[in-house]
C-alpha cells in the first residue's frame, strides 16, 4: 500500500479549530468514524479502539507550539488476511 499524507496549515479561528477538535473528540468517544474537513475536501478517518498518543508542548519567545499527535496501525485482520485495499486504509479524502 502506498503512504499517504496530508497537510494543511492555515490561521484559524478559536471556532474553527474547535469544529476539528470536537470531530476528533467525537470520533474518539463515540464511534471510531471522523469527517475533517480539509480545504474544500474532507478527510474519513476510522480510529480503532486503542492508538498511541503524543502530547507536547513548547514555547518559543511569543510563540506556544501544541502538538497532539494520535498513530495507529492501518494493518488488521480481515478473515485471516493483511489488509491490502484502499478500501481497508484508514484514511480516504473525498472532494
Amino acid at each position: 500500500m502506498s503512504d499517504i499524507k496530508l497537510e494543511r496549515k492555515q490561521s484559524l479561528s478559536r471556532e474553527e479549530a474547535a469544529v476539528w477538535l470536537k470531530a476528533l473528540a467525537d470520533a474518539f468517544a463515540k464511534g471510531g468514524h471522523a469527517q475533517l474537513p480539509l480545504g474544500r475536501a474532507t478527510v474519513d478517518l476510522h480510529i480503532p479502539d486503542r492508538v498511541k498518543a503524543e502530547f507536547e508542548v513548547e514555547v518559543e519567545g511569543d510563540e506556544v507550539e501544541v502538538e497532539l499527535e494520535f498513530t495507529w496501525s492501518t494493518s488488521h485482520p480481515a478473515a485471516g488476511r493483511e489488509a491490502t485495499s484502499t478500501q481497508d486504509a484508514a484514511a480516504a479524502v473525498t472532494p
